[in-house]
């Protein structure tokens, strides 16, 4: 009995050794997976220490050497060719082979944030995605995939992850998310390029959980943990969910990012325009691809009791200016005043759509909503010049009623207002000598005035300097 419990001892550290000594890659190399097209991708993993590691691609068939560190890590930088529909394989060897099948090259973009881009195309429950089951019956496609992170919440940054490559059907799609579904739809069918989505979001998360510890640095209000022990809102607290949910994917050859996040900082926005741009920034120094196009969702009208969410949606649209290479969806004809998950999913997604098709891809689509850029007063009449107007803005001749007007004394008064092709003309009879406008900018007030081309215009505030 003694020798046979030496020998099964030593049997299992035998194992060990061998599995230590096995290849190991980050769940988002795996089977289904899409490669960014036409640059040189990153694909890492971990084997026995000093091991030489060969990954092979067979779209040209080109080997690719790498001797892992005293830790095991190892990359190599692989090139990728033109995208197209057909499917390769990559293996990855250390004197054992992984093959990584079904593999395709075309436009790979990151989907991030809380709740609102977390929605998978099923919905939940009492709260529907318009159109869904059509949308998904109609959803297989083997050049649309996605690959979901599952939810981690970590003090320090990893290195593995878990989540699976999904390539699009009636059975897999009612998991993606919805905003990125739609998003990869428009691109796939205007560009004729297979899309890759890594999805990592978590309901109800707030941006400073998907910041680095560095980027955090100067923002002492938020505390960083020190050990999982000291994580008290898994989804909230500064890091755990860049350690967590990001960290093991930076590096991952891709376009760019949408984002759809900030109703869980709803409560300061003066601070989400400086956590936003840091966001940003330090996404793109760390990922080592450029300064890669990130777009992302204003917040929809809703209900935030005594927070006006008017001040979270006036800071989003200030990241076009503070941060360079952004772009915003707006959201405010969603009409879900009650539901903080507005179903109208394929606006969310095709809007930020028209922004990658038209900065990143160079297609000459609409695909910015109308901005204010200048308020005078003559007399009492407002004149606000509007810019990005396209073919002109227009309220489709219904009465615009979201207007107010203030005086020195600061108190906004119900207004009228007419509009023309880059004009709003605003007047109230309550004040006298109006300095300032206001329009829906509160909880819930959906806008009334679009481009003609249908993209809707933001709440704003401005004031005579």
């Amino acid at each position: 009995m003694k020798m046979r419990s030496i020998f099964m001892t030593c049997l299992l550290a035998l194992s060990v050794c061998f599995l230590r000594a096995e290849v190991k890659m980050p769940a988002v190399f795996s089977d289904n997976m899409v490669l960014q097209q036409q640059s040189e991708v990153a694909i890492w993993g971990w084997a026995k220490a000093h091991a030489s590691v060969k990954v092979t691609t067979s779209w040209n068939n080109k080997g690719y050497s790498a001797k892992a560190n005293q830790e095991g890590y190892w990359k190599v930088m692989v090139k990728t060719p033109a995208a197209s529909f057909t499917p390769y394989k990559v293996t990855v060897s250390d004197g054992k082979k992984i093959t990584l099948n079904n593999v395709l090259i075309g436009e790979v973009w990151v989907c991030s944030g809380q709740s609102n881009m977390e929605m998978p195309m099923s919905g939940w429950t009492g709260q529907p995605i318009a159109n869904s089951s059509e949308d998904i019956l109609n959803s297989t496609n083997f050049g649309i995939r996605c690959y979901t992170m599952k939810r981690a919440s970590k003090a320090e940054p990893q290195n593995l992850c878990e989540g699976s490559w999904e390539v699009a059907d009636i059975e897999t799609t009612p998991k993606f998310t919805a905003t990125g579904y739609y998003f990869a739809r428009l691109l796939n069918r205007v560009l004729n390029v297979p899309v890759g989505l890594i999805h990592t979001s978590w309901g109800g998360s707030r941006i400073e959980a998907w910041m680095t510890k560095e980027s955090l640095k100067d923002i002492p209000e938020k505390k960083i943990p020190q050990t999982d022990a000291d994580i008290k809102v898994e989804n909230g607290t500064p890091t755990v969910l860049y350690n967590g949910m990001l960290h093991p994917i930076v590096g991952y050859g891709m376009r760019g990012a949408i984002w759809y996040q900030g109703e869980s900082n709803c409560g300061e926005p003066d601070l989400y325009v400086k956590m936003f741009d840091k966001m940003v920034r330090e996404w793109r120094a760390i990922w080592g691809v450029g300064e890669f196009p990130f777009y992302y969702c204003q917040i929809a009208p809703f209900r935030y009791g005594n927070l006006n969410s008017a001040l979270l949606r006036e800071a989003q649209a200030k990241g076009l200016k503070t941060t360079p290479n952004t772009g915003m969806a707006v959201l405010m004809d969603a009409e879900s005043p009650t539901l903080i998950h507005p179903a109208k999913k394929k606006d969310a997604g095709e809007r930020l759509a028209f922004w990658a098709l038209a900065k990143t891809y160079g297609k000459n689509i609409p695909y910015r909503s109308p901005e204010p850029v200048s308020l005078t007063f003559e007399g009492r009449l407002g004149i606000i010049t509007v810019e990005h107007v396209g073919l002109g803005i227009t309220s489709w001749g219904k009465e615009v009623n979201n207007f107010k007007v203030a005086g020195e004394d600061g108190n906004f008064r119900p207004a009228k207002a007419v509009v023309t092709k880059d004009k709003i003309f605003v007047f109230s009879q309550y004040v006298e000598k109006p300095v300032a406008v206001q329009y829906c900018f509160d909880n819930t007030s959906a806008t009334e005035i679009f481009t003609q081309e249908g993209l809707p215009m933001s709440s704003f505030q401005m004031s005579v300097k």
